[in-house]
């Protein structure tokens, strides 16, 4: 709703549990837009981005979660988005009155200030912020139905070795490599895919799922006799 996320929250019908929210636009223009040349504020620079930072000074924290592999993998040093890093550190902390917080630190240094429903779930993924990066089509949702449809044969089988494979194939990347969405939200998808298409994703996660299954039922067979 109206809320900014530059606030600690609390869940609704908690009283002691602190809730951060991440400030998306922030943490997306260097996790994701930082060496777009297409990007009408290409290049970024720490000047530029501080002064984004500063003109929220009233509001007390400013939350920028992004994966590590931002720094250096997702953005390669030759972005040079280690220069801008080390220059907006440096440039952030010679204002005496900024710091640098964890999560932790700041749901100490902050009382909540309101509650906040999550009526359904929230993701960091896509332009939606919801589970369709995931389960936004049929091929995903078929994957997942044979996935967990195996679940009580998987269990009851007490092989170490398939319920470890079993459980590595509900990383949700795989199901992230499925997605057939377009535009700037395919592009994200397809960026960090080891296939050439979505439906090669699907076709080869599928055929691990037959093997999963093939030694399901070896291991019944090996059972009975």
């Amino acid at each position: 709703g109206y809320r900014s996320p530059n606030y600690v929250y609390r869940p609704a019908g908690t009283e002691r549990i602190k809730l951060l929210l991440k400030n998306y636009r922030l943490s997306d223009d260097v996790a994701f837009r930082f060496s777009n040349r297409g990007w009408a504020e290409w290049p970024l620079t720490a000047e530029k981005y501080k002064s984004w930072i500063d003109s929220t000074q009233e509001e007390p924290v400013i939350n920028l979660f992004m994966d590590f592999e931002t720094f250096g993998e997702h953005q390669w040093a030759d972005t040079g988005i280690f220069d801008f890093l080390g220059t907006f550190v440096g440039q952030w902390l010679s204002d005496e009155n900024n710091n640098f917080l964890t999560a932790s630190q700041a749901c100490d240094a902050f009382d909540s200030v309101d509650e906040v429903s999550m009526e359904r779930t929230v993701t960091w993924a896509d332009s939606e912020r919801d589970l369709s990066a995931w389960t936004g089509n049929r091929m995903q949702t078929e994957a997942l139905g044979y996935l967990y449809g195996m679940e009580n044969d998987i269990l009851r089988s007490g092989d170490s070795g398939l319920i470890n494979d079993w459980r590595n194939l509900q990383t949700s990347d795989h199901l992230y490599y499925m997605c057939t969405k377009w535009f700037t939200d395919g592009d994200v998808h397809a960026y960090f895919s080891p296939y050439e298409s979505p439906y090669d994703a699907f076709l080869f996660y599928l055929n691990v799922l037959r093997d999963v299954h093939y030694r399901v039922n070896q291991h019944r067979k090996a059972v009975l006799e």
